[in-house]
């Protein structure tokens, strides 16, 4: 397992690496934002442990540069420990957040549990159910067919893998990067409409009323999910 550390701190930078290398990770560290994004652009990591204020590009800046082109796990870590930080944090895409100060023991079972959760979220996509249901909605992923109490419902190739990926992680919120970056598998470049619009065609497909959705929910501000349905 190959991780990245972004953090200026360089008693902490080293301390993690020294720790986690004794542990078996293949570890790099960046001491700037900037420096954090090309690394990451230029090699393969597992987890990016990720502080927040960090110079050049700001740790938040950097998240969503890698969330417009992977999925990777991201633990940030900082000093910054108010509800409302760990709230922006997590709703820009992070997947978990540790306080500073912190255990070294407190990270290594943190990067465990995250890249367990992404590895057993790869496999369920390997082994996904052909037959999605909820409520009404019905879709095959053998046939590629979607049915609406029992109508069948005409979407295009993206608007089916936005359904499908919203319907497979129903407890899940997608930031419209995540969803970009997973559906046209490309990278996100701040457009919006691309999503927005894809988004608005499903909903007038699907949605008994399409302006008070019941299966394709907005979270304000993040993205994305699906509602709580029956079935």
């Amino acid at each position: 397992m190959k991780l990245l550390i972004i953090e200026d701190d360089s008693e902490i930078g080293e301390m993690l690496s020294d720790f986690l290398k004794s542990e078996a990770y293949e570890v790099e560290i960046a001491v700037d934002g900037e420096l954090g994004v090309h690394k990451f652009q230029d090699s393969s990591f597992d987890l990016v442990l990720l502080d927040i204020m960090i110079p050049k590009i700001n740790g938040l800046e950097v998240m969503r540069k890698i969330r417009s082109i992977s999925v990777v796990p991201i633990i940030i870590i900082s000093a910054k420990d108010t509800d409302s930080d760990k709230s922006l944090g997590l709703g820009l895409g992070a997947d978990d957040y540790i306080t500073k100060p912190f255990s070294v023991t407190e990270v290594l079972a943190r990067i465990k549990a995250n890249i367990r959760r992404s590895t057993q979220y790869a496999q369920n996509n390997n082994q996904e159910p052909k037959i999605l249901t909820a409520g009404g909605l019905v879709m095959n992923l053998e046939d590629y067919s979607v049915t609406r109490d029992e109508q069948a419902v005409g979407l295009t190739s993206k608007e089916f893998e936005i359904l499908k990926l919203l319907m497979q992680n129903p407890k899940k919120v997608y930031t419209k990067a995540q969803i970009y970056f997973m559906v046209w598998k490309d990278a996100y470049c701040g457009d919006e409409n691309a999503v927005n619009v894809h988004i608005s065609r499903i909903r007038t497909k699907i949605e008994d009323d399409p302006r008070n959705p019941k299966y394709i929910v907005t979270v304000w501000g993040i993205g994305y999910k699906w509602g709580e349905q029956d079935g």
